[in-house]
């Protein structure tokens, strides 16, 4: 896979990417928590600045992104990102320390653009048979940076400060769009008469999304499955209190075991993506973190919790990277990113709605039901995928 120029060469610009965004993400953290003195309120806003780029920008992200030349936006998303940055840094220099959201907001709005525009350049230069594999490094890549990235972001804001994060992180910004210019010319597509107007485009992905069966049920497992996420997501911290008896800190190793595990998932999907059908691999994976979900609510055994995050992390990356292949699979190159920026905020705002909804159930039921209804709702979301296991490839949709 690394042997075609276009996944090189992207993988790398989301290497430097990455880096550069957990850096500044735990030096925001870090400096305002120390501003502010761990005020909870500050850290609620920098998770907002993070996330409401998505429901904002995801589906004009995308549509954008069919209608723009895809290496194009690319590069100037990483420039203007890096730009950002720097005058970020001369802001809070000058003891505006607010720039610090503004400019993790703008940062966080750009990648709505420039994701669907590498989903684009990945279905028009990757061979389908490839799609899967490519999928499975791109999530293998994003958890190496869940397990290191923390880690290196702290350590480089403990030793340097809040300045220097943010210089690396502009340099490293500047250095992906670099790599960027190094891809082939954009094709020049053929423009039609309705992609003239930015409504028409937005109905048209739209509509695409809701007539296309594959999708439409993807739409609804995906809503599912947010909404799961969403209900244990803050509640793993009282697992590791309530129900293993171990201290806050505990909650570093569950987190790391998962991380790791999520790794050598990706690798391992890398091996056998051109010999599962994603449909399965989606429906395993979800399958899998129905059982370890459930089983994680129930259990008050420290070694079992540990096993249950470590299988559960193994078959994450079924689901990711199903998902994905899915969406590339089922979806024509000029609705990519109109398709991918319709269905993004579907799963992040029901993983909301599920965060806003668990502390509440936590005390009107209890931990256990809590993730027993999580585990009930990843399986209802595998059960919607039943129908597209029996639906065989179809040539004039390029779906299964």
């Amino acid at each position: 896979m690394l042997t075609n120029r276009y996944v090189r060469t992207i993988i790398l610009s989301r290497v430097l990417l990455q880096l550069g965004i957990w850096i500044r993400n735990f030096a925001i953290l870090l400096y305002v928590t120390d501003l502010t003195n761990n005020d909870p309120q500050y850290v609620s806003i920098i998770a907002i600045v993070e996330t409401a780029p998505i429901f904002l920008f995801a589906i004009i992200g995308g549509t954008l992104a069919d209608r723009w030349k895809p290496k194009r936006t690319m590069v100037w998303c990483d420039l203007l990102s890096a730009a950002t940055v720097f005058m970020v840094l001369i802001l809070l220099m000058n003891g505006s320390w607010y720039a610090l959201l503004l400019g993790t907001f703008v940062s966080a709005s750009l990648s709505q653009f420039s994701q669907p525009s590498a989903m684009k350049l990945y279905k028009m230069h990757v061979p389908s048979e490839f799609l899967q594999g490519v999928m499975a490094m791109s999530q293998s890549l994003v958890a190496v940076f869940m397990v290191i990235g923390p880690i290196i972001g702290t350590f480089i804001y403990l030793q340097y400060g809040v300045e220097f994060s943010l210089i690396l992180t502009g340099i490293l910004f500047f250095g992906s769009a670099f790599v960027l210019t190094l891809l082939p010319a954009d094709l020049n597509e053929p423009k039609h008469a309705e992609s003239k107007s930015f409504m028409r485009d937005l109905n048209a992905g739209l509509r695409f999304l809701w007539t296309n069966h594959s999708l439409r049920t993807l739409s609804f497992a995906f809503a599912t499955t947010g909404l799961a996420a969403g209900l244990i997501q803050p509640l793993i911290l009282f697992v590791t209190i309530e129900k293993l008896g171990q201290g806050k800190q505990f909650l570093q190793w569950l987190l790391m075991a998962n991380g790791t595990a999520m790794l050598v998932g990706g690798a391992l999907i890398m091996g056998i993506a051109k010999k599962v059908k994603p449909q399965i691999l989606l429906m395993m994976g979800l399958l899998v973190s129905a059982i370890c979900t459930i089983t994680v609510g129930a259990s008050t055994i420290t070694w079992v919790s540990i096993a249950l995050q470590i299988i559960s992390g193994l078959f994450y990356p079924c689901i990711h990277v199903g998902i994905q292949t899915l969406i590339m699979k089922n979806t024509e190159g000029e609705f990519m990113g109109r398709v991918g920026g319709a269905i993004t905020p579907i799963f992040m705002g029901m993983m909301v709605v599920g965060m806003a909804l668990s502390g509440f159930l936590k005390d009107a039921i209890s931990l256990s039901t809590v993730y027993a209804v999580s585990g009930g709702l990843l399986i209802v979301g595998a059960l919607l995928l039943i129908p597209l296991v029996h639906h065989k490839a179809n040539r004039s949709n390029a779906s299964y």
